[in-house]
């Protein structure tokens, strides 16, 4: 399995990614078609917030290569109820839902009770209530689903930056402890 985080220059073949028997990419899938190669078995499409308000007014949106590509879609975050989305909506699940289904292929929505576990696993790395990326939801709902004794998930492309909402540093600690655990393979980024 291997997983392509987004960071801008994953140290990474094509062939590398793409040979695995299953490729889990994000959102924009930064280095798709390229360098990350063109596979992918799972989507995972942020469902909360501007990005997905993005997706939803591009008409063209479907047909973009990564969707037209994935083979199903994973929503990191859980739909609000209607009266929880006020006064200004944030959860975009239903709308991207009707998006989806017409394509008849998978969509999975992570549970609640992950983000209360993925909470609690960076909570002693970080200050207040941690906000974990969906790269982190991805990669622990993954890693709960697999067998101990698999082979470790080769994990491309995390840089462990971006918005600064995220507990960062706590999901790179993670990450390495993962890693020394032998569950998963954190493969370096370039620059």
């Amino acid at each position: 399995m291997a997983i392509v985080g987004n960071a801008p220059e994953p140290r990474a073949t094509a062939s590398a990614i793409d040979e695995a028997a299953c490729v889990v990419r994000f959102n924009n899938a930064a280095g798709f078609g390229g360098r990350t190669g063109s596979r992918v078995t799972y989507l995972a499409l942020v469902n909360r917030g501007g990005q997905m308000r993005e997706w939803l007014e591009d008409e063209l949106f479907l047909d973009r290569p990564v969707i037209q590509a994935a083979e199903a879609f994973i929503l990191p975050f859980p739909m609000l109820a209607p009266e929880e989305n006020l006064p200004e909506p944030i959860c975009w699940t239903r709308e991207i839902l009707a998006r989806l289904r017409p394509t008849g292929r998978p969509i999975y929505i992570l549970p609640e009770s992950l983000h209360e576990r993925a909470r609690t696993l960076l909570a002693a790395g970080t200050s207040g209530r941690p906000n974990p990326s969906t790269g982190f939801l991805v990669t622990l709902a993954l890693l709960l689903e697999r067998p101990s004794d698999a082979d470790p998930i080769q994990a491309f492309g995390f840089g462990f930056d971006g918005w600064p909402g995220h507990p960062w540093a706590a999901e790179r600690a993670w990450f390495e402890r993962a890693e020394a655990a032998g569950r998963l393979r954190l493969h370096p980024v370039e620059g």
